[in-house]
């Protein structure tokens, strides 16, 4: 897709001015005959030096913004184009304040903190209600409508608790913003809606003091600090910072999630309740705990274990997971057709069950950026086509495919490490004899077999019976 510009027309939207230009996304306001529309397109970044995650982000935002129900706290989405043709999602545009113009105010008052929190937790809980995690949840990500609403804006990080996880595997680094990042995502715990009240915090922290909890980690040392370091009282750097407000903000920050608030709800309740609240020694603090203290959590944290995710609250069931692994570069036709037809029949037994089509392939640091197949975007995009394509004859709807690109170097960890996260039931592999396996999963079967946390079948094409 060549660079898009302003008065460029795609699939007969025309582009009107660009609005913001993100790491992953660029965003051009819609116009029309008479002037601007109330609709944006959301364009993700493509070609040589950009990332894959920016193709990710763009199926992840589409699927999840895709599922929510309509609703004042996050935009509707109006349209779309897939991988296949050209990317972009049109939303509505929200007329409103960013978050980090009040950000830039800080320190703020305490009436000022209660009315932008208690808004932007409600819209927190309307959206854990819905078994979604933003994950990405950042002053840049929040609009407030004229009316008072939060917005919550930028979905290409989320997590939903009813499909499979395309980034859960497909990175192997923290994802998201490192500010205000909480412990457990820094492990790799992405279904915890308690993720998003620690960010939460941190922007209650920042309304509260004018500054970051953590500063600006730049590596992942700097970033595991939190799991031992606690932060400066608010009430250290603003004396007029009321107890219950300190109390509030470090029990959202808190390291092990159980001690956190259960729900953004409660969040939002507190804040509009302040005499409710009873202040703990958390509260009152003005200064750092003493050194032994804060000796024995560094000696805690070499330990830490993410607590676990709470039960998913609107769907106690959900559908079986089949993965079928496809070497898309080295695949004879007869093994593609074979897994094809026992995918049918996976698909066929269990008519709830989803299919997450799987490929791997080398890390994108291998790749020079000359031409499409050789940058990260380029790639990811055309192993996704391609994935869509073999999925094509399957006919299932939409919400039952799922097609995920991993990288990696040893493809049997990656697949049994994507088995293992996002809850796989059975897995369809090529056998290691075929030309599917010749360099994609040569030896590696036996280990995939004896690894993989589900049941596993290996298929052999009738070509080679």
């Amino acid at each position: 897709m060549s660079t898009p510009q302003q008065g460029s027309e795609i699939d007969g939207f025309r582009l009107g001015e660009l609005i913001h230009i993100g790491s992953m996304a660029s965003i051009y306001r819609l116009s029309g005959p008479e002037g601007p529309l109330p609709l944006i397109m959301k364009i993700p970044r493509l070609g040589a030096g950009e990332r894959a995650v920016n193709v990710i982000g763009f199926e992840v935002c589409r699927m999840v913004l895709g599922a929510l129900a309509q609703n004042v706290h996050y935009p509707t989405l109006v349209a779309y184009g897939d991988v296949e043709t050209t990317p972009y999602l049109v939303m509505e545009f929200v007329e409103g304040a960013r978050l980090n113009d009040s950000v830039g105010r800080a320190p703020l008052p305490a009436e000022e903190i209660v009315r932008l929190g208690s808004a932007l937790a409600i819209a927190l809980h309307e959206l854990h209600r819905q078994d979604v995690v933003h994950l990405d949840l950042k002053p840049t990500n929040v609009l407030y409508r004229a009316s008072g609403e939060a917005v919550l804006i930028d979905f290409g990080l989320s997590h939903h608790g009813h499909y499979p996880d395309l980034l859960a595997e497909e990175l192997r680094f923290p994802v998201g913003n490192w500010v205000y990042m909480s412990p457990e995502q820094i492990f790799g715990v992405r279904g915890d809606p308690r993720s998003d009240i620690y960010a939460l915090g941190g922007i209650l922290y920042e309304l509260a003091t004018g500054r970051l909890p953590f500063g600006q980690p730049r590596t992942v040392a700097a970033l595991r600090e939190r799991l031992y370091r606690e932060p400066l009282p608010p009430r250290a750097i603003v004396p007029a910072t009321p107890e219950w407000m300190q109390e509030i903000i470090l029990r959202c920050l808190e390291v092990d999630a159980r001690e956190r608030y259960a729900s953004a709800e409660q969040v939002a309740f507190d804040l509009a309740n302040p005499l409710a609240i009873t202040v703990s020694a958390r509260g009152s603090k003005r200064r750092r705990d003493p050194w032994w203290t804060r000796w024995r959590r560094r000696l805690r944290a070499m330990h830490f274990q993410p607590a676990p995710c709470p039960p998913r609250s609107n769907r106690p069931r959900l559908p079986r997971i089949a993965v079928v692994a496809l070497a898309l570069r080295d695949a004879d036709a007869a093994l593609r057709e074979t897994l094809l037809a026992a995918a049918r029949r996976v698909s066929a037994a269990d008519p709830d069950c989803r299919i997450a089509c799987v490929t791997v392939v080398p890390p994108a640091a291998a790749l020079n950026g000359e031409g499409d197949e050789y940058t990260a975007t380029g790639r990811h995009i055309r192993r996704l086509v391609e994935l869509h394509r073999w999925a094509s004859p399957l006919e299932l709807p939409e919400e039952r495919l799922s097609y995920h690109v991993l990288e990696s170097d040893k493809p049997a960890l990656a697949l049994t490490d994507y088995a293992k996260m996002n809850d796989v039931d059975q897995m369809l592999i090529g056998a290691s004899g075929s030309a599917v396996s010749a360099r994609f999963f040569a030896g590696d079967c036996a280990r995939i077999v004896a690894d993989a946390p589900c049941s596993v079948t290996v298929v052999r094409s009738k070509a080679e019976d």
